[in-house]
């Protein structure tokens, strides 16, 4: 079921900007950061219960997608975190095409073949795990049957 209720942009500009310049283009353009390609992962906001966006890296295995809570590296998690640990129902854009996802935190060896799979996307990630002393989270995004 689509993920439904009052948008909220982010406050971050170029993250908004982003998000509205790959939902108006249908993914044909804003589809790239550093010419490797992105998503928009869409999640019910934890504490406002709003609608958030937000471009990430493109990792998949075809049909499930991988999303990586890095944040470059920071001491916490992204704000998208806490959206899914409140509601795993999400949606993901990928170019034209938005479908609905059911999200679960992956751990031991699936994790870690998932992690060389976001690190062959996007290879920042490995420096990311050395700047921070969390354990980067890594959810799989399973089409959802709803």
């Amino acid at each position: 079921m689509p993920l439904t209720g009052e948008y909220e942009p982010s406050p971050v500009g170029f993250v908004a900007e982003q998000v509205e310049l790959y939902e108006r283009t249908g993914g044909a353009e804003g589809d790239t950061l550093q010419d490797r390609p992105v998503v928009i992962l869409t999640t019910r906001g934890a504490r406002s219960g709003k609608i958030r966006k937000t471009p990430l890296m493109r990792i998949t295995d075809g049909t499930r997608y991988a999303v990586v809570a890095s944040q470059g590296g920071a001491p916490t998690n992204p704000f998208w975190y806490h959206n899914i640990v409140a509601d795993p129902h999400v949606s993901l854009q990928d170019g034209a095409v938005a479908r609905d996802y059911v999200a679960r935190r992956v751990e031991g060896e699936e994790r870690e073949k998932w992690w060389a799979m976001a690190v062959q996307t996007w290879p920042d990630y490995e420096e990311y795990r050395k700047r921070t002393d969390r354990d980067i989270p890594v959810f799989v995004l399973e089409p959802s049957s709803s």
